[in-house]
């Protein structure tokens, strides 16, 4: 069966509020809820069909717009690729331009909508901010929840309480903290025994490689109202994190690293392969920072995690 070129955009407004559409009933998918754009004709570039596209069913000229996330997806009927963009200037007025319901919707709110399966992924990129900090390990406490404090005040909404150095209790007394300063502002991501999941319910979970391949084929340990991640570092561990049905994931190291200077790098060509290969919002981490955040984009990633390049100074 041949696969379906789609382009589709998740459209921000000046508020931060994504536009979705409701597909016709008599449409594939029909009655279900998703990101304007449509089918990329022969000889087509991806952003000619997304100017296209959306002018037709929106009325709209788009002015800016970036790589987001790709996906595969096959239905039983159907075979896309879905190739996302994020569009976050353009002119004009959306409207329904094909008598189709558009709806404004907060971020953490498209979950609650129904979408095409294959627009999970895209969901979950449109949610996630395309930076991933890490907390520093060796920090004492006041140290460390100073840290998250400042780099939540600077706007960072995603933040993992790394502490590998730290005795379980004293891991568990900083997350109740970390989870406190975080609330409402940013997405906390606790590591750690699945035995603790049901104490820190406003937590999402970031799982080890070795988690992974230990919990995988028992599939998803919480429902999709929690966010699961998990870290990866080859092609089998991306599999893996897929058959686990987690939301998003990092993948390292990209260059080297002074946290792990044996790991042997695996430069931005072999990145963009591994991501393109996988249907999820991908971090790239180790030797990355804001500076690369762009280049991380045309390789197909969600956007970049790190350490020290995204700590707030103190």
């Amino acid at each position: 069966m041949k696969r379906i070129h789609v382009v589709a955009a998740v459209i921000r407004g000046l508020d931060g509020r994504i536009l979705i559409a409701r597909r016709a009933d008599t449409q594939h998918q029909g009655g279900l809820w998703e990101f304007p754009g449509g089918k990329v004709e022969a000889g087509e570039s991806v952003e000619a069909a997304l100017a296209r596209e959306l002018n037709e069913e929106l009325g709209i000229r788009v002015t800016r717009s970036r790589p987001l996330i790709k996906v595969s997806h096959d239905y039983p009927d159907k075979h896309v690729l879905l190739e996302v963009r994020e569009v976050d200037a353009f002119e004009g007025e959306p409207h329904g331009a094909e008598g189709q319901p558009l709806a404004w919707v907060a971020p953490r709110d498209l979950a609650q909508y129904d979408f095409p399966q294959a627009n999970r992924p895209i969901v979950a990129a449109a949610r996630l901010p395309d930076q991933y900090l890490i907390t520093p390990d060796e920090l004492e406490v006041p140290q460390l929840l100073k840290g998250i404090q400042k780099a939540v005040a600077g706007g960072l909404r995603l933040i993992q309480l790394r502490a590998p150095d730290m005795y379980d209790p004293k891991y568990r007394d900083v997350a109740v903290d970390a989870v406190g300063l975080c609330a409402g502002k940013a997405q906390l991501m606790l590591k750690g025994p699945l035995e603790w999941l049901g104490d820190f319910p406003a937590a999402g979970w970031h799982l080890t490689a070795a988690q992974l391949r230990k919990y995988a084929p028992k599939g998803r340990p919480f429902p999709t109202d929690r966010w699961l991640a998990a870290s990866c570092h080859n092609a089998e561990e991306l599999a893996l994190a897929q058959q686990m049905g987690v939301d998003f994931v990092t993948l390292s190291p990209v260059q080297a690293t002074q946290t792990h200077p044996d790991a042997a790098p695996l430069g931005w060509e072999e990145a963009q392969r591994l991501i393109a290969a996988c249907p999820l919002p991908v971090y790239l981490l180790g030797g990355v920072g804001p500076g690369e955040r762009e280049q991380a984009w045309q390789a197909g990633a969600q956007g970049v995690a790190g350490i020290r390049a995204f700590w707030p100074a103190a």
